[in-house]
């Protein structure tokens, strides 16, 4: 894992709300808030990430407003919105359209969920500060003197879901047809080692 660079992103709907932007590289992340693809894209050229994760739905569901990933999901208790909602729809239609244009540049992807991350590691899942903190606390740096907004803090719980992904920690919910939403594997977060 060392020297490698893991980007998480919490994507906004539409290019005029912020985007959560975190850049992953020997523990240490960078996170920011971008806006257009071409910022998001210029980023992920500029760091060459391993690995992509990204907060929103890659597809849409075949029939019904669920994916097969979504209803494993809830059944699991991680309580996701259904894609075919007018405001996930939006989100849906620019995660297919920016997953194919990083696609096109060679880097691999990964849909994510960071509310369920959280959740199945057991941190504070709404609580911004303390999340922070958590984030701190499993061995993390970063910018120490200010509060990241959420938009931030979902990025870096993205690619903390990246990170584990590439550990072999977490499971894969869907299939094939109708994509996957990756979450880690159940485990307390006070037991990480980064």
């Amino acid at each position: 894992m060392k020297n490698k660079v893991i980007t998480g992103i919490d994507l906004a709907g539409k290019p005029e709300n912020p985007t959560g932007w975190a850049v992953w590289k020997n523990k240490r992340v960078e996170t920011s808030l971008i806006y257009t693809n071409n910022e998001i894209l210029e980023g992920i050229t500029r760091n060459k990430p391993a690995i992509i994760a990204i907060d929103a739905p890659f597809s849409l569901p075949k029939k019904g407003i669920l994916r097969k990933a979504d209803k494993e999901m809830i059944r699991r208790g991680y309580r996701v919105f259904p894609p075919k909602l007018p405001a996930m729809r939006t989100l849906t239609v620019r995660a297919i359209e920016l997953n194919k244009l990083i696609a096109e540049k060679g880097y691999k992807t990964i849909e994510v969920h960071p509310t369920s991350t959280r959740k199945a590691l057991n941190m504070p899942s709404k609580d911004w500060r303390k999340i922070q903190t958590s984030l701190k606390s499993i061995g993390l740096e970063g910018d120490q003197v200010r509060n990241l907004t959420p938009h931030e803090l979902d990025a870096i719980t993205a690619a903390l879901t990246a990170y584990l992904h590439l550990q072999n920690q977490t499971e894969a919910l869907g299939d094939k047809e109708e994509g996957y939403i990756i979450i880690p594997k159940k485990q307390d977060w006070r037991t990480l080692q980064i």
